[in-house]
């Protein structure tokens, strides 16, 4: 038989050859790296034999497609370990995730975290036995009576489509529902761990069983482990829940309600500086600001569509509007998860020319979501969270341009964090609307706009908003995580259903084109990612305190007083660290709570009015004028 090389080539196998006999074919090296294939389009498993004519290409560790099949082949081994030590276990689904593995369970006995060793112990000697991955396919009834006592297969296979081929994989004494592929063997498994225990809920569904998630992780190196195990260290060390708690930026409390972040004094300042930061910047480059209500009349959200799209997602409630009790008549509201429909009645409060285009609104605007509360994470995803929205009114001709001044502004916020970053434009999905010469001038305006900028992107077909293509902007952080930040999209929705027009040079109407665009996205969720990105330790000139001002002794304190006077005169931020305790708990005190830096004052430095600084950073930098340092700060500040 004929099969096609990924270089185009065709190459003559005996009926029946497997992916194994094509890697063997093309030479040992490749035969020994080999650990599935790609054929058609779709991953098998090397074992099975080729179909005539088929485009095969040979899947080693460098493939893109290796790591999820060395985690899918993890969970196996890890399922069958569980089984091996507790017979009788019921098994529910397996799959790969990013970066790591889980297979959720029911054991006859609680597992415990100390059990983990146990089974990665287990593992290590299924994956010595070098037992090899058997696939076979099956009958729905024959796989029936396989998992006659195993019920959460059952259900699985009733669920099947009738025409669906049926496959299990036998691995050592443990067979499992499942596609596949699979590495040829254990022997393949690289380095692995065990990394937590959790409780899942079978299906996802609160009215199931509660069943055990055992979470692992693995590679095809102990290197590449180490360097994830770090990173996971590295990450928890940064976790901004704990970073939030420690440092006294916000709290939650569940009498509030699920992801309803109430801000401490630090991170209210926080959230100030970057709001204030950012509106300098809109009113320079052409911004109008705006306030808009919290909750709208329930037909604004019918003429915007989200009360038939968005519903779900969205908080109703009703209003006894009428004057006489006996005529009474309830109004239906909804608390707004955007701003959008209020920046549209904006520009229809007046009649527009193409000589007020573009035209720029923007506001820090609270919006609430009705987010699952499985999906609620700190500040990351919130059901109540301000974002900072604008949206431009533009010409079709002045698209291209307001884009390029919308990735400007990315680069200015990005880059003042230190934040590398892709960008991704979504094309129009299969349920839209708006005409398909429409689609393809927004869809190439973004394209020249990216490029025009120098700007790198990744086409992501298909993920556009209903209403129009999008750029998806994602950050990475100091230790290598991808974050999804700022987002600018084009509208044809909202123009249409609000009747929006402008009077054209030829005193015609037109229609404006309407661009969404948001760069920190949400500032919670922004927040949240410089808290993890920086570990805590922000900028100077974003710490909610930026010095700590210490006495040596209790007769230091009125000058420790002044010296905090002098630099918020100068517009610093300043706390005079005077409780009972020795220096050094202050000291640490203060590094504890990363503030960028510490002034020492003692009779030296009252009688010359001097400061002795303590860098964050460099540690003792020595003595100072207070007037020089206080300029330092001054030049510090937004």
């Amino acid at each position: 038989m004929n099969i096609t090389l990924p270089d185009g080539s065709q190459r003559q196998l005996p009926e029946g050859a497997s992916a194994a006999d094509l890697a063997a074919s093309v030479g040992a090296g490749l035969a020994k790296a080999a650990l599935a294939a790609d054929v058609n389009g779709s991953l098998w498993d090397l074992s099975r034999p080729l179909p005539e004519g088929g485009a095969v290409s040979i899947i080693t560790a460098k493939s893109a497609e290796a790591l999820d099949l060395l985690r899918h082949s993890a969970a196996h081994v890890m399922a069958e370990a569980v089984q091996q030590l507790w017979p009788g276990t019921l098994f529910g689904i397996g799959p790969a995730i990013e970066d790591a593995f889980y297979y959720d369970i029911q054991t006859p006995v609680p597992l415990t975290l100390d059990d983990l060793e146990r089974i990665e112990q287990r593992m290590a000697e299924i994956v010595a036995a070098a037992e090899p991955f058997n696939r076979r396919e099956v009958s729905a009834e024959e796989a029936r009576a396989l998992f006659a006592d195993q019920p959460l297969k059952l259900e699985l296979i009733e669920e099947l489509p009738a025409d669906e081929v049926i496959t299990v994989y036998q691995l050592g004494g443990f067979l499992d529902l499942c596609r596949g592929p699979h590495l040829p063997s254990a022997a393949l498994l690289g380095a692995f761990k065990l990394t937590k225990l959790a409780g899942a809920y079978w299906r996802g569904d609160n009215s199931r069983p509660m069943l055990t998630r055992i979470y692992g992780t693995a590679w095809f190196s102990k290197k590449e482990l180490e360097d994830y195990l770090t990173r996971i260290d590295e990450a928890e060390k940064r976790d901004h829940r704990r970073l939030g708690r420690e440092l006294g930026i916000y709290m939650m409390d569940e009498r509030a309600g699920a992801g309803l972040p109430l801000y401490l004094p630090h991170g209210a300042r926080v959230i100030r500086l970057l709001q204030e930061w950012l509106r300098k910047d809109l009113y320079r480059r052409g911004y109008q600001e705006v306030i808009t209500p919290h909750i709208y009349n329930a037909d604004v959200w019918k003429q915007s569509g989200h009360y038939y799209f968005y519903r779900e997602n969205m908080y109703f409630f009703e209003i006894d509007e009428s004057e006489a009790k006996d005529k009474s008549k309830l109004t239906e509201y909804a608390v707004k998860p955007m701003n959008c429909p209020g920046h549209v009645l904006l520009y229809g409060n007046e009649l527009r020319s193409y000589r007020d285009l573009p035209l720029r609104f923007f506001e820090f605007g609270t919006v609430y979501r009705n987010e699952m509360s499985g999906v609620v994470h700190g500040l990351l995803r919130a059901r109540g969270f301000t974002q900072d929205d604008a949206h431009v009114f533009c010409t079709q001709e002045q698209v291209v341009g307001e884009v390029e001044a919308m990735l400007d502004l990315v680069d200015h916020i990005m880059g003042t964090f230190n934040f590398s970053y892709t960008a991704e434009i979504s094309t129009r999905p299969d349920k839209s609307i708006g005409d398909d010469d429409k689609w393809e001038y927004a869809t190439e305006a973004l394209m020249q706009a990216c490029k025009h900028h120098d700007l790198d992107f990744e086409i992501n077909a298909g993920d556009g908003a209903f209403y129009g293509p999008k750029i998806d902007i994602k950050v990475k952080d100091a230790i290598g995580r991808t974050w999804q930040c700022s987002t600018i999209q084009v509208d044809f929705n909202f123009p249409e259903r609000f009747n929006l027009t402008y009077r054209t040079a030829e005193n015609t109407e037109a229609q404006p084109w309407m661009l969404h665009r948001a760069i920190f996205g949400s500032i919670e969720r922004f927040l949240g990612i410089l808290l993890e990105h920086y570990a805590g330790a922000l900028p100077l000139w974003l710490a909610p305190v930026q010095v700590a001002v210490i006495p040596i002794a209790d007769r230091h304190l009125e000058y420790a007083h002044q010296v905090r006077c002098a630099l918020e005169a100068s517009g610093g931020r300043a706390e005079v660290y005077g409780s009972n305790e020795p220096m050094r708990a202050k000291i640490a005190k203060a590094q504890q709570n990363k503030l960028p830096f510490m002034l020492v004052v003692g009779d030296r430095e009252a009688e010359n009015y001097t400061v002795s600084v303590r860098d964050r950073q460099k540690g003792d930098t020595g003595s100072q004028p207070l007037a020089e340092f206080c300029a330092f700060i001054a030049a510090a500040q937004v």
